[in-house]
């Protein structure tokens, strides 16, 4: 259900998009490539897009140097958060998140039922919080990805929403950085 304020001026955040894959180039990423168009859509800015293979580590050095980045607010990843060998995102995530947002994960499990049924088990989506920057690792499926974004992100990630959003705590997620 939309909550949306129209009263309320629409904040434009500045998103990263990471896809995560063995196999596919940037050109052959469709679940990359939802995400951007539903971002931009949205009235959001594309702050840098790559495609990475799925090594924890290399994924990780991304995640931070996009963190350390004042220009990214919002870093999505897309790919490897299932159960195989190979799927490195979540470890890699939570290398870095200083907080993870439980909830996110709940509340796209609860999405997923309603879509693919008992098959949401395997997802392993998360989100967190690293160096004021929100994170989010998303499957490698593009109907995983609108699903995230259509009913979870679209909405936390616009000033308007009410009753809360991410965008409204974000200038006070490293507040505890700061010097008192």
């Amino acid at each position: 259900m939309s909550r949306i304020d129209e009263t309320k001026e629409f904040i434009p955040l500045r998103i990263a998009v990471l896809a995560v894959s063995d196999t596919r180039t940037l050109a052959e990423d469709k679940s990359g490539d939802v995400l951007v168009q539903r971002l931009t859509d949205a009235g959001h800015l594309l702050a840098a897009r790559m495609i990475l293979k799925d090594e924890r580590a290399a994924i990780a050095d991304q995640l931070r140097a996009w963190c350390n980045d004042p220009e990214i607010d919002v870093i999505l990843s897309t790919g490897g958060t299932g159960l195989t060998g190979r799927d490195v995102t979540v470890e890699a995530h939570r290398d870095v998140y200083e907080k993870e947002v439980e909830a996110f994960a709940t509340v796209f499990t609860m999405v997923s039922m309603q879509k693919i049924g008992t098959s949401a088990v395997q997802s392993r989506a998360t989100g967190g919080v690293a160096k004021g920057t929100y994170l989010f690792a998303l499957p490698g499926s593009s109907g995983a990805c609108k699903d995230a974004w259509d009913e979870i992100l679209r909405f936390q990630l616009d000033y308007r929403h009410r009753p809360c959003n991410f965008v409204e705590i974000l200038p006070r997620l490293d507040e505890h950085m700061r010097r008192k």
